[in-house]
Formats: structure tokens, sequence, C-alpha cells
């Protein structure tokens, strides 16, 4: 699959890029290369070969779950630039 200067025209017009005219042949070339390395791992075999988070094997630790208030309200509030009866006080908006 080859990306033509048009399709990377639309890739950049998508993606919210201003790229200049004289810039498009570059970018096409680029987005060839990062096809080609895509075909390039589709061809590696990953059969019976579990998902990885990292390169290190480790669990995740785990607290129990359990429902709180936080117990933290004083400090959340304390640099509320106006707090009220332990809550945050904001301007009126709707009338």
């Amino acid at each position: 699959m080859s990306i033509t200067e048009d399709e990377a025209r639309k890739v950049a017009h998508l993606a919210r890029i201003a790229v200049a005219d004289a810039d498009l042949p570059a970018l096409a070339q680029e987005l060839n290369g990062i096809l080609h390395f895509m075909e390039q791992l589709n061809e590696v075999d990953v059969d019976g070969i579990e998902p990885m988070t990292g390169v290190e094997p480790m669990r995740l630790k785990r607290r129990e779950d359990v429902v709180t208030d936080g117990e933290q309200q004083d400090l959340v509030l304390k640099n509320a630039p106006d707090a009220r009866e332990g809550f945050f006080a904001v301007p009126k908006v709707v009338e």
C-alpha cells in the first residue's frame, strides 16, 4: 500500500495539521515508511504468545476495595478560594 500526496493532504486535514504543499511529498514518504513498518510487524508469528504490559513480569499491587468518604475534606478544601460548610463555594451562574 502506498500513500499519495493527495491522501497525505487528506490525512493532514483530518489531523488538523497545517502542511505546506511543498512538504506533502515528505509527509507521504513518512507515512509510507510507517505503513511499511506495520506490514513488517504483521509478518511476525505471535501464535501462543501472551500479551505483555511490559518486559518485566509483575503483578499490580492490589488494595481492598472499601468505600470511604475520602477522609480528606480539610486537605481538599484547604486551597479552595471560597469554601462554606464543607463544600466548594462558586459564584451563581444561572439566574
